[in-house]
Order: structure tokens, then sequence, then C-alpha cells
């Protein structure tokens, strides 16, 4: 009986996990304390990898008429299941880095979890840096957060849509500090916060682009789960 009880008692533990899981949401936040209007945090329909869409496309010779075909993009074989508009998270930041503003997404139901990975699609042609996008990760007991920047995230797969880009608990855990801003996120550690930040604006170059001042962001990666799409209400 009392072993019964014990996998009975396990199976519940993982259902209630994966229920849990399954309950991530990324609400977009805009940072504008002086009122600059030049900052939007947005999820938009069209603006996704698209995984299991359709394309009209039209037929040769007379290009007069359409077919209606599968279309899936290499960068994102996996996606949100119920993202059935094609959302993407646009984050924008118009203007110079200078200014004391940040478009910003918080990842809800976080806390308490031990992260196994993290990631997301970014769309080709938009910012991809050392500090922007990044995650803000807040370790229990440390107020101070890690800071993961977007090129400090390997590219798993790309395709026309962009590069997908994963990292796991241990890869993690193996970037050193300076990469990190200072900050670490041991194997096991225990999530209080997890932020997304896009605060760069359109005076910061990197090797993909001249700034661009914006980012778009799809199936957020939370320890296998992906987030395609904005908070339902």
């Amino acid at each position: 009986m009392k072993q019964t009880l014990l996998v009975c008692a396990s199976a519940l533990t993982l259902a209630t996990l994966g229920f849990a899981q399954k309950n991530y949401e990324v609400n977009p936040v805009v940072f504008d304390p002086a009122g600059t209007n030049m900052i939007s945090a947005t999820w938009q329909t069209g603006l996704g990898c698209v995984t299991a869409g359709k394309v009209a496309a039209f037929q040769p010779p007379s290009f007069s008429t359409v077919l209606v075909v599968p279309y899936a993009d290499t960068t994102c074989v996996t996606g949100d299941a119920k993202d059935s508009k094609n959302e993407g998270l646009l984050l924008a930041k118009t203007g110079p880095t200078n200014n004391n503003a940040a478009a910003a997404a918080t990842i809800n139901n976080i806390k308490g979890t031990v992260i196994t990975d993290l990631g997301w699609d970014v769309r080709k042609g938009t910012h991809c840096g050392a500090g922007a996008p990044r995650f803000n990760i807040y370790v229990q007991g440390n107020p101070t957060p890690a800071q993961l920047g977007c090129s400090y995230i390997p590219t798993v797969s790309s395709g026309l849509y962009g590069e997908r880009k994963r990292i796991n608990a241990t890869d993690l855990a193996a970037l050193p500090p300076v990469s990190l801003n200072g900050g670490s996120v041991p194997v096991g550690s225990v999530i209080d916060r997890i932020d997304i930040i896009y605060d760069e604006g359109q005076d910061t170059a990197t090797a993909q682009e001249l700034g661009n001042g914006l980012v778009v962001l799809d199936n957020i990666d939370i320890n296998g789960v992906l987030v395609g799409r904005g908070p339902q209400k």
C-alpha cells in the first residue's frame, strides 16, 4: 500500500509540474518613466516564425492564379501549437541608447522553477547583440540578475525567418561571469524571476546590422515550453 501511495504521489507531482510548465506567459512591458514615447513592446500578428502555415503561391506562366500550399520555415521546426495567428514579440527602442527607457517582457509563472534550457527564435535582420535583447535571470537569494545576451546563446537552426537560439543549463552555468555581466546561474539554481530586456537604440552597431533599434522574437523557450503568442484574457 505504501509503495502504491508513493507511486501515485510521484505521478501527481509530475502532472502538477507539467501543468505549471504549460502555463508560462510572456507579457510585454514598456519602461518609459519620462514619457518619451519612443518605446514599443507588443505581440503582433504575422511577425512570428511559421511552423505549420500556408502560402498562396502565384502560378506560372501567367501568374494570374494562385495555389495554396503548405509552408514551414526550417528555423522553427517546432513552435507554440496554440499560436494560430503567427504572432511575434516586437521590442523596439527608437532613437539613442542613452535614453532611460526600454522595451521588455516579463515571464509569468516562472518563480520557483529550476531552469533546464532557455532561448528564442530571432527574426533575420533584427538586433541580436551581446547586450540586447537579453534574459535578465534572477536566481533566488541574489537580487542582481545574470544578463544573458542574445549573441551568447548558440544557434541550433536557421532558415528564411532567422535563427533559433537555445542554451541548456550546463552550458549556461559554464559561461564566464563577464558574459553574464558579472552574474552566474549554477546548475540547479531556483529561479525567482526572468525578464526579457531590449534597451539598445538605433545608434548601436553589431556584426549583424547597424543600429536598427528593434528585435522580433518568437517561440520563447522556457524548459522546452514554447511561448509564441501574447497572454490570453
